[in-house]
This record gives C-alpha cells, structure tokens and sequence, in this order.
C-alpha cells in the first residue's frame, strides 16, 4: 500500500503527539524533544516542523526556535489510511490495489469480507460507499460488483492532465464567464484552512474533494455545461490514483497559495493572465504526478 513521504509520515506522528500533549497555543516545541519522543533524528524532526510552519500548526520565530500556532485541542486524528479506521483503512486499501493492478476483474461482497477482513456489515457500508463515488457499480443481474472505468496508469493520468490543460483555461475565457462571489468566497475560506492545518488533518477522500471542487468552482463560472460536465467527468476518473497522491502532502500548501493566487487575478477580472497560470499549475502538477 502507498505510504506517505518521511516529511509527511513524521510530521503526522508530531501532530498526534501534539494532540496527546494537551499543549496551549503558544507553546514552545523543541526539534530535541519531538526527535526522542518520536525516536527519529533531529533532521527529520526539523523538516516536519518547517512543514508544520508552511501550514499554520506551528509558528517559527528566529532566533528563538518553534511554537504551537493553534491549541492541541483543535488538531483532530490525521488519516493517512493507516488503519485508525477498519472501514477507512479497507476502502483505501481497496482502491490501492485496484491502482496497482492487483484487483481485477468483477467480485462479490463475499470476496471483499474474505480478503479484507471485514464483516458483512462492514463490506455493505465500504461498496456502499464506493458505488455512491461512482467507482464501482453492480453487475448486471446484481451478481456481484465491479469498478467503473477510473484512470489506473500513469499514461491515462497524464492524458488527463493534459486534457484539463485544455479544457480548465479556456474555460475561464469562455463569453459567459461570471463569477459568483458567493461561491468565490467559500473556496477561498477553504484553501485559506487548508493553510491553517488542514492539509495534514483532512481525510484523503475530503482533501481531494476540497481540492476538485475548488477547479470545478472555475469551470462552472464559464457558464459552459458542457465543459463543466466534462471537468467533473475527469474528477470522477481520476479519484482513486489522486487517492494514492494525497499520502504525500508535503507539496500541498504550494498548490493552496496558488489555488488563492488564481481567484486572485479571477476575482480582479485578469482572466487571461488566469488562464495562463491555470495551464502551469496543471501542467506543474502533473509533471510530480506522473514524471513526465
């Protein structure tokens, strides 16, 4: 299964231990004492307090060394489907190994209880779930299940970003093109929180979400249904190899201040200097995604 980066994997840990801390806001943490309380070195205790600092759970103050910005209380159980959760961990796991070409072809509700370890109970609400995402379907008959078609190689991902490429600028060039504040205003308030913490403390699923519906937010201000239908179509393909990205949030603050800086220059009315950072956001992302 997919695991975080060692930035991500330990800044996570320091989150939990700051949560059991009970520390006020304002408190001092030293590198000396998350590296022994998390039995790491004080190097990568170091960068996943600079992480901690790029969004917003920490503070850094020169010469003076790293404090609590929030207090303990408000740092909610990260997920990086490490299993916290029985039905969380399965679902994750389901997904990864569908991505991984180790899940093929069509299955029953018996075949998930078996491999995965759950309950009847357990493996209707997970398929539940997933058929509710669009991700898989019933067969026909109602005997068994299988995957509805989702993005599953790093060439089909790649096609997808380069098709967003296409689609998501012009979009915002489009005649109709029409803000609408309301909406501006509350996706701006959610990668504004997503600075203040919750790219480490989001579940995957809801990280992706925020994240998908902020471009489709910009989409649908062309006023073009067929484009918008088209940017959720890409959205819904892509969930479950997105999935596998967001274990690694290390570069997710950088794509925040950018997704900011965008409705910046929208809600200015520069659509065409919009449009262009649009393109290089997407093809940046896509680039660290697929390594092409």
């Amino acid at each position: 299964m997919s695991r975080p980066n060692l930035t991500t994997s330990v800044a996570t840990r320091l989150v939990d231990l700051l949560r059991r801390s009970g520390l006020a806001e304002g408190a001092h943490v030293t590198e000396q004492w998350a590296a022994d309380e998390l039995d790491v070195s004080r190097t990568p205790a170091r960068k996943a307090m600079l992480f901690l600092t790029e969004v917003g759970i920490l503070r850094r103050e020169p010469n003076r060394g790293f404090f609590l910005d929030r207090g303990a209380a408000t740092l909610t159980r990260t997920d990086l489907g490490e299993g916290a959760d029985i039905e969380q961990d399965a679902y994750f796991r389901i997904a990864d190994d569908y991505v991984g070409g180790r899940f093929t072809g069509p299955f029953t509700s018996a075949d998930i209880g078996r491999t995965y370890g759950l309950t009847p109970r357990q493996v209707d609400r997970v398929l539940s779930r997933m058929d509710s995402e669009d991700l898989v379907r019933r067969r026909p008959g109602g005997r068994g299940w299988e995957f509805q078609q989702v993005l599953s190689t790093v060439e089909a991902h790649d096609q997808s970003y380069r098709f967003r490429m296409i689609i998501e600028p012009n979009a915002l060039l489009e005649p109709g093109f029409t803000i609408d504040p309301e909406a501006a205003g509350r996706h701006r308030k959610q990668q504004e929180a997503l600075l203040r913490g919750d790219i480490l403390l989001l579940p995957r699923a809801e990280l992706f979400h925020v994240n998908a519906s902020f471009h489709e937010m910009l989409v649908g201000f062309s006023g073009n249904q067929f484009l918008l239908d088209a940017a959720r179509r890409q959205h819904r393909l892509r969930r479950l190899i997105e999935y596998r990205h967001q274990v690694d949030r290390s570069r997710l603050a950088g794509q925040a201040r950018e997704h900011l800086r965008m409705l910046d220059m929208v809600e200015s009315g520069r659509l065409e200097e919009a449009a262009e950072f649009l393109r290089r956001h997407l093809d940046k992302v896509r680039i660290i995604k697929t390594g092409g």
